[in-house]
């Protein structure tokens, strides 16, 4: 049994957006989307605490949901999700490149 077949379902979102910026998007998108509905059928709990965890806005996916009521959910919490893991990607690779710019940063 290979190591993705052993996570639990929480963990393999997060093995999966830690691929965002690696993979292409479109499969990414889709795997996300499949686990998210499994949480929402089986552990919606657990999926709250991810959400938490990922840190997506929650104002921003009650007003989503409610703007969108005919679109699958799991659909708009997956690109909430790759939203805000490519706002943390941008954050990081701008500090980094501040920190090499600026030589008295440093600790």
């Amino acid at each position: 049994m290979s190591n993705e077949n052993q996570l639990a379902v929480p963990e393999k979102i997060i093995a999966a957006t830690n691929a965002i910026g690696q993979e292409p998007l479109a499969p990414l998108r889709q795997k996300l989307t499949e686990l998210i509905n499994e949480l929402i059928q089986r552990d919606f709990n657990s999926l709250i605490q991810l959400l938490y965890r990922i840190d997506v806005n929650e104002r921003k996916l009650k007003q989503l949901l409610k703007d969108s009521p005919h679109t699958d959910a799991a659909e708009l919490i997956a690109e909430l999700i790759i939203e805000r893991q490519l706002q943390k990607i941008e954050s990081r690779n701008r500090f980094n490149s501040q920190e090499k710019t600026d030589p008295d940063h440093g600790w």
